[in-house]
């Protein structure tokens, strides 16, 4: 078994798809040859997700700044979607330097002390582009003086069986010494992607709590015509990306809502176990705390499914290592 130690684990999204043996749109994802030893992340909401559906034996919340290496226990893979709210397209006024964004020293700190045979590096797509590249090649950088080989590529969920459009940048690193070199696998479902209707398979709900008001839909209509979203989705086609505020979405925001009566004009937002699927959770993975908590912890996750292949690819060129 590899042993894997996850930073900034959030509710386990790349953590389920790592260690595998999970059904999501009647598809069986094998179990893989991973063993979680330790997990951290800074929110003891998503901490008390996390314990509920693994079984790690070190999980801690703390700021990873102030966890020294030797605390960290020995392993071969290290897994850290270290945060991205600095390097959003979102909001690109934000600061690329902040306090936030250097948290990819700390993986590195880790990386270099431990020396792990390999490190999964995820973060939003605008952290390729930010400063015209210059913080990419940053952190390469800082991983290959480390002692790693590292490969890195924009995914998007909807190709490898997610039904969400949802990009994000991977950073595989490869130690030196092994002489291996890491290849991402290829897309799954490029002809044909995986529906929204996976994930909604209802549009119209009885809890009324989901939908929007009246006034919100006139609000919308009202605005200035640049304003005019209402994004609602075609539930024949991947869903556009979600996010962390899914609780409090709005009819004029770049958030994806669904349609229920065109004529009564009825919008809701997702439920948190329609936002899971989104997210390509399987119903079995359980969500401590609030319904808000529950939705900040599934838009802050990396894809279940799609983290699956990268692992597997992870596990194929770790073999007879």
């Amino acid at each position: 078994m590899l042993k894997v130690v996850s930073l900034f684990s959030g509710c386990g999204g790349a953590d389920r798809g790592l260690i595998g043996g999970f059904i999501f749109n009647r598809k069986r994802y094998a179990k893989l040859p991973y063993e979680l030893v330790y997990a951290l992340d800074i929110d003891q909401k998503a901490i008390n997700t996390h314990k509920l559906n693994f079984k790690c034996a070190n999980v801690v919340v703390s700021d990873i700044r102030d966890v020294h290496e030797d605390e960290i226990p020995e392993h071969d893979v290290l897994v850290g979607g270290f945060p991205c709210q600095s390097f959003s397209t979102v909001n690109p006024t934000k600061d690329p330097s902040d306090d936030r964004a250097n948290l990819y020293k700390e993986m590195v700190r880790i990386v270099r002390a431990k020396k792990p045979k390999v490190f999964i590096a995820e973060n939003v797509k605008g952290f390729m582009t930010l400063q015209k590249g210059k913080i990419l090649e940053r952190v390469k950088e800082a991983f290959e003086e480390a002692g790693y080989t590292v490969t890195y590529r924009l995914i998007n969920a909807a190709e490898y069986g997610v039904p969400q459009r949802r990009e994000r940048v991977f950073l595989i690193g490869v130690r030196n010494d092994l002489e291996r070199e890491f290849e991402f696998p290829e897309p799954t479902t490029t002809e044909k992607p995986v529906p929204l209707s996976v994930a909604v398979h209802k549009l119209d709900i009885d809890e009324q709590k989901y939908y929007f008001s009246e006034r919100a839909v006139q609000g919308m209509k009202n605005a200035k015509s640049n304003m005019k979203r209402g994004l609602y989705q075609n539930l024949d086609e991947p869903c556009l990306t979600i996010t962390s505020h899914l609780a409090k979405v709005s009819l004029n925001s770049r958030d994806p809502v669904l349609l229920v009566d065109p004529d009564k004009e009825l919008y809701r937002r997702f439920t948190p176990r329609e936002a899971a699927r989104i997210q390509s959770f399987p119903d079995s993975f359980e969500f401590a705390g609030s319904e808000a908590d529950a939705y900040r912890q599934i838009g802050n996750a990396i894809a279940p499914v799609m983290f699956w292949h990268i692992s597997k690819a992870v596990m194929e060129t770790l073999e007879n290592v």
